[in-house]
């Protein structure tokens, strides 16, 4: 019998290197930073002792709803800012959340994103694709260990059987 594989976790596969954008940041300036960047959604943070404590998450639907708001409606006053239009208590996973709990995350709330925090500190994020490619590889390995495990048994069956056979 083989080792059950360990299921992987968000430290596997999140990504470390995120964009983050400031709750002072106006709206013209997150667009331009998710234009410039090719991202779709970025985490709000603020720096508390060299370490980026996430108070939100900011996206693309937050920047439309807000900019076709403010063109349809005018100006509004004061001017939007990213604390304005975040999300401020967005879903997050820790690095330890197992492979199939992300999955229902996703698959639960049409997330396209999950930051990645441990006690308030964003450590990364995990992206849809990312949770696409995770399930592939653990789906590939299981695939493979099942074989493997149903041609060690199919091969051991005949071999015990000799010593069932009556040589007298």
């Amino acid at each position: 019998m083989t080792d059950q594989q360990k299921t992987p976790c968000a430290a596997d596969f999140m990504n470390r290197h995120v964009q983050v954008v400031t709750q002072d940041m106006s709206l013209t300036e997150v667009i331009r930073f998710l234009l410039k960047h090719k991202i779709s959604n970025a985490p709000v943070v603020e720096l508390q002792d060299q370490k980026q404590i996430l108070v939100g998450f900011v996206s693309e639907r937050d920047c439309l709803s807000a900019l076709s708001n403010e063109v349809f409606f005018g100006n509004p006053s004061p001017a939007q800012t990213v604390r304005t239009i975040m999300s401020s208590h967005p879903i997050c996973i820790t690095p330890e959340t197992e492979l199939f709990s992300i999955v229902s995350i996703f698959v639960s709330h049409h997330l396209r994103h999950l930051p990645v925090v441990q006690n308030g500190v964003l450590k990364g994020i995990v992206s849809r694709r990312e949770i696409l490619e995770a399930m592939e590889t653990y789906y590939n390995h299981s695939l493979h260990t099942q074989e493997h495990e149903r041609l060690l048994r199919d091969a051991s069956q005949p071999m015990n059987l000799r010593f069932l056979i009556d040589r007298s």
